[in-house]
């Protein structure tokens, strides 16, 4: 389409954007299914077509989406529920697409190869929609926590599997060695790629005083690391995944200035929504309703399969946590069962399926009908049931808490901001001592009553499960710290391994005790 075309396509689409906003926030419906249901009748208006791209989907958009998520996870957070993470990113994804692909090749008839390629395709999850909840409804952080890392290495098992399958479909034949081989080939090469990019980015980082040469920076990160993946043949999106965890979590701390590092952030939050308004939009754009109500048996067929390996992945996964790990709460597996909404990465893979594949439109269709069922159906109900379920227990204690805990932490930021201006000479000392004094009274004010809450009798502070773990919380935080510290001191051969191994049993044992937080 020629930039003349595409320019009064793009107002128009950001307009129907912005109305779609409007119009959610007040029906109280979730934006993106609002998107999709706007794009279904504009394509009749459009003189040219528009839709997904799966290059620009695969290549552009998915890069950004991952990168912003990887900087914005906190890796002592992700580590504290890696496991619930990795089994399902990992033998969960596995074994929902099989399970899909084998009820696809009964039910509906299809080949292997094609119902292995919808098994990976719509054991995929979209988490935008449960994420856009969590900010309106307030949920245990670990629940949070667990939702986001789900999503996060999901996409990237996603395209490792779709790959290892076109490559059957391409070479007639993988043996099981083979295909192991290949797969730790991609995924440990693309961990590599990720590692080595995204720890050269930090000392440049740093060098960089100008706020908008560290936003091109990190642009040229994300998309470069999943460029530089692609091309020696490993994984690009676990690349981009392992270089945005090292960036958010490494580099940002490089810089003094609060200012540059919330700037960056602000810029990548605005990257992601816009492009997640984009993908969605443009979902309901290439669906054709005509088309849709031809196959609906067999769209509500393949919703019904992936429902079904949804079920026999989350619950008897998340049920074995409690042998190595805090359990799983049942109404968290509920909502991690319900939240299985499909989006832009299940429309960029169906549409990325090779052109001689037999009955590749048929099989576009039905994943176009998926994603149109999963986000009317699952993400009008989703905030209903997160309310319905009473995952949020939010005490009066525990919101005085925060909001002191809020008063505490932005004094300290701003104290902190005015010490980096006192040095680089941008203040006085006299009107650095005036402000600075004028925040600690809000310090001050907040330590004395956090401290009059925190020694109360614990019958009383602990009246309710959200007051215990809300402290539970910080002593978690406190044990990783204990963690961290002891895996330095034993890869620096400061302490022997069996004194590390046996101290930490200790505090793994003390982390099981605590509540969800």
């Amino acid at each position: 389409m020629d930039v003349p075309e595409l320019v009064p396509i793009l107002i128009i689409l950001l307009l129907i954007a912005t109305s779609v906003a409007l119009v959610s926030r007040k029906l109280g419906i979730p934006y993106v299914t609002g998107l999709v249901l706007a794009g279904l009748p504009i394509n009749e208006l459009l003189s040219r077509r528009v839709g997904l791209d799966p290059y620009l989907v695969l290549n552009l958009f998915l890069p950004i989406l991952i990168f912003e998520a990887g900087i914005n996870t906190d890796v002592s957070r992700l580590r504290s529920t890696f496991k619930p993470i990795a089994l399902l990113a990992g033998p969960g994804a596995v074994a929902s697409s099989a399970i899909i692909a084998v009820l696809l090749n009964f039910g509906l008839r299809l080949d292997w190869i094609s119902a292995s390629l919808l098994g990976v395709i719509l054991a995929n999850t979209d988490t935008v929609s449960m994420i856009a909840v969590f900010k309106d409804i307030p949920v245990p952080a670990r629940l949070s926590t667990i939702v986001e890392g789900e999503t996060l290495f999901n996409d990237a098992a996603a395209l490792v599997l779709f790959n290892l399958i076109l490559k059957v479909y391409s070479t007639g034949s993988l043996t099981f060695v083979e295909g192991i081989q290949e797969l730790l080939f991609v995924a440990l090469g693309g961990s590599l790629v990720g590692l080595v990019l995204g720890y050269l980015s930090i000392p440049v980082f740093a060098r960089l005083n100008d706020p908008f040469s560290s936003l091109l920076l990190t642009v040229a990160v994300a998309l470069g690391t999943s460029q530089v993946g692609q091309f020696l043949g490993v994984s690009g999106p676990v690349a981009v995944v392992v270089a945005g965890l090292i960036f958010g979590n490494l580099g940002l701390s490089q810089t003094d200035s609060a200012g540059d590092r919330l700037s960056l952030l602000s810029f990548w939050e605005y990257a992601s929504f816009g492009v997640n308004t984009f993908i969605f939009l443009l979902i309901g754009i290439e669906i054709n309703p005509v088309t849709l109500g031809k196959i609906l048996p067999a769209v509500l067929l393949a919703f019904l399969a992936y429902q079904v390996g949804r079920i026999f992945t989350v619950y008897p996964l998340l049920a074995g946590v409690r042998w190595i790990d805090r359990a799983i709460p049942w109404r968290w597996q509920h909502l991690l069962f319900i939240g299985n909404i499909k989006g832009s990465l299940s429309m960029a893979l169906a549409l990325s399926l090779p052109t001689n594949l037999p009955g590749r439109e048929n099989l576009i269709a039905l994943v176009y009908g998926c994603v149109l069922v999963s986000l009317v159906g699952q993400g009008l109900s989703l905030p209903w049931l997160v309310k319905r379920l009473k995952l949020a227990k939010f005490s009066e204690t525990r919101q005085q808490i925060e909001e002191l805990q809020a008063q505490l932490m932005t004094g300290k930021a701003a104290q902190d901001e005015l010490d980096s201006l006192l040095r680089a000479g941008v203040l006085p000392k006299a009107v650095y001592e005036e402000m600075r004094a004028s925040y600690q009274v809000r310090v001050a004010g907040a330590e004395k009553a956090l401290r009059e809450i925190y020694n109360r009798r614990p019958d009383t502070l602990d009246a309710t499960k959200g007051d215990r773990s809300l402290l539970d919380a910080i002593r978690r935080h406190l044990l990783l710290a204990e963690k961290g510290a002891l895996n330095q001191a034993s890869r620096k051969q400061i302490l022997s391994g069996e004194v590390v191994r046996s101290r930490l049993q200790n505090i793994d044992e003390q982390l099981l005790k605590l509540e969800d937080d």
